[in-house]
């Protein structure tokens, strides 16, 4: 079982930056594909980003594209998201998964959760 920590999150101006990082313990990160997802208040949680075992792979929604970057590093067991040009609709609290499996990453079906950290974007 892994369990998996945010941090990072916090109040910004449209147009900052932030990086998100996700620690893992419990289990070696290298085994698990990895997942960002973000919930807004009264929305579904969506799937942001994820990211192959080793980082060979990457995919992220058409609402991020361009903006965010997921990257991890096996040796540190973290997984990182940078959001540039952050937006008033990037105002969400974000979450990391992870799975053996890429599948249920990219549907929203990962074993395990964070418990996510809150980025509020102010226009």
């Amino acid at each position: 079982q892994v369990q998996l920590v945010e941090s990072g999150g916090g109040s910004v101006q449209a147009g900052g930056s932030l990086r998100l990082s996700c620690a893992a313990s419990g289990r070696a990160l290298s085994g698990y594909v990895m997942g960002w997802f973000r919930q807004a208040p009264g929305k579904e949680r969506e799937f942001v980003a994820h990211i192959s075992r080793y980082g060979g792979t990457t995919s992220y929604a058409d609402s991020v594209k361009g903006r965010f970057t997921i990257s991890r590093d096996n040796a540190k067991n973290t997984v990182y998201l940078q959001i540039n040009s952050l937006k008033p609709e990037d105002t969400a609290a974000y979450y990391c998964a992870a799975d053996t499996q890429t599948a249920r990453i990219t549907m929203g079906m990962p074993s395990y959760w964070g418990r996510g950290t809150q980025v509020t974007v102010s226009s």
